[in-house]
């Protein structure tokens, strides 16, 4: 099989010839070639230059066997379409010097279209998409889920504590749902962008999700994540990724996705049997730290786990 026969078959649970492998953040700073192209450009240029991203984008290919590669891009920037002041601080990661604090800033956000808003990533994957083709790989495109990019907005960066957007949900319901609306219409127009451009699947990352409550992931985030699943579905596939969210797999499943991505908190095993979908994950990353003698029991653990189950 190639890379992208054996990744798809993966997807739509079919049995393959081996467990195709990609990695969030394959393209990132543990790359020399990536760190010397980042000594020369902001986070911000490699982002708005479609031949930079792409650049990125295959940089790990040149390295590894993979059978896909992820389109270089970050969840974030179709906040700035939306009127927030997004920034990526060295040393700080990205913060919003104007975060959602009222129901007015919610009203005042608008939704503008993705081929305006993403722009140069949308570039990037028609870029990507012929060299792809010559090697037989597959393209994945993403986007965050409304729940986490609700989050970065109100939060303004990073938190343990998600106090201010856990306030905002229970004390600004009504405000919440509209904001929570404007998101999964951008996230809808952006993912069908990605598709139309060359993507063969789609993840949707909901890495924040795991600060909520069954109650509260089923009332203020799932509602909106099977929006942007199902308005999607019927034209590629989707990747649902969540983190922390262990005691409610099921629900995040239910949600939506033809594969569920799941963290290393929840023996792979475990994760198949209760969401009776593909899955995909599973590695601590900070097992990739670890030298090779330690790596390769994590690794092989996962495998011996999900051995001869079809969509792995």
């Amino acid at each position: 099989m190639t890379g992208r026969e054996r990744f798809l078959a993966a997807c739509h649970g079919k049995a393959v010839d081996r467990t195709p492998i990609w990695i969030m953040r394959q393209a990132g700073r543990y790359l020399p070639e990536y760190r010397a192209l980042r000594s020369q450009h902001s986070m911000d240029t490699a982002l708005r230059n479609p031949a930079i991203a792409a650049e990125i984008t295959l940089m790990p290919l040149e390295r590894f066997p993979l059978d896909a590669a992820i389109i270089f891009s970050d969840i974030l920037p179709p906040l700035t379409a939306m009127g927030l002041d997004l920034a990526f601080v060295p040393g700080h990661g990205p913060q919003i010097g104007n975060p959602l604090r009222t129901t007015k800033a919610v009203d005042l956000l608008g939704v503008p279209p993705a081929k305006e808003a993403m722009g140069p990533t949308l570039e990037a994957i028609k870029i990507v998409r012929p060299e792809l083709n010559v090697h037989n790989l597959a393209l994945i495109g993403f986007a965050g889920a409304p729940f986490t990019m609700a989050s970065y907005a109100i939060e303004g960066g990073a938190t343990r504590t998600f106090a201010h957007t856990k306030a905002f949900m229970y004390s600004e319901p009504a405000a919440w749902d509209r904001l929570m609306v404007k998101l999964s219409g951008m996230t809808i127009d952006y993912l069908k962008a990605q598709i139309a451009a060359g993507v063969d699947c789609v993840q949707l990352f909901d890495s924040w999700v795991g600060a909520l409550s069954r109650y509260d992931y089923e009332r203020y985030a799932k509602p909106y994540s099977h929006r942007v699943i199902s308005a999607v579905e019927d034209s590629t596939i989707v990747i649902h990724f969540s983190t922390n969210t262990g005691t409610y797999l099921d629900a995040v499943a239910d949600a939506g996705g033809n594969v569920i991505g799941v963290d290393w908190r929840t023996p792979i095993d475990e994760a198949y049997a209760r969401v009776q979908k593909p899955v995909m994950g599973n590695l601590d990353p900070a097992a990739l730290l670890a030298p090779w003698r330690e790596l390769m029991p994590h690794a092989q653990e996962v495998m011996q786990r999900m051995e001869g189950q079809p969509g792995h």
